[in-house]
């Protein structure tokens, strides 16, 4: 485990340990991480640079019922239209993660609302519902701190699935 995350870890066990419904965990988990956000140099300088190729997930911490990644933006990197594995919570150390959320409406898709996630806020969220794209919006290289209520080393990924469907106005 990586120097700094103790706190964080031990903190999360005991909430999972009580199996909470999916969203009572991923709102107690963003209330915890709000108490205890890590700071940039939980990562190294060169996993901070991040990758001219996308944005990069680092795995800071997994076991059965949660996981801990950071994730690292270049200014403009940004993510396809996804939904999750199990519920996430997330806070943002440095850069704007501005994130667009959607309503699946079987043939299309119709985006619900926009927020702009900026260091120091945390926010956490769980399925059905949870379809979203985030992006970087800053001039500067993100980095945020993600918790899973899920196994990423057994997963591989937090996404459970990709959409593709057109984005049409709400009506």
């Amino acid at each position: 485990m990586r120097p700094g995350l103790d706190e964080l870890v031990s903190g999360i066990a005991e909430i999972t340990a009580r199996r909470p419904g999916l969203q009572e965990a991923a709102f107690a988990v963003a209330d915890l991480l709000r108490e205890r956000l890590p700071s940039r140099d939980i990562l190294t300088e060169e996993e901070r640079a991040g990758s001219p190729d996308g944005y990069v997930s680092h795995g800071l911490h997994a076991q059965d019922d949660f996981s801990i990644a950071a994730v690292v933006w270049r200014p403009g990197q940004d993510t396809v239209i996804h939904d999750h594995v199990s519920w996430c919570t997330f806070g943002i150390l440095s850069g704007i993660e501005h994130e667009t959320l959607y309503r699946d409406r079987g043939d299309h898709l119709v985006e619900i609302g926009r927020a702009d996630n900026r260091p120091g806020e945390v926010s956490g969220f769980a399925p059905p519902g949870d379809i979203h794209k985030v992006r970087n919006t800053s001039a500067e290289t993100g980095v945020s701190v993600h918790v899973y209520g899920a196994d990423l080393r057994r997963l591989g990924s937090s996404v459970r699935r990709v959409y593709d469907l057109p984005v049409r106005p709400s009506r």
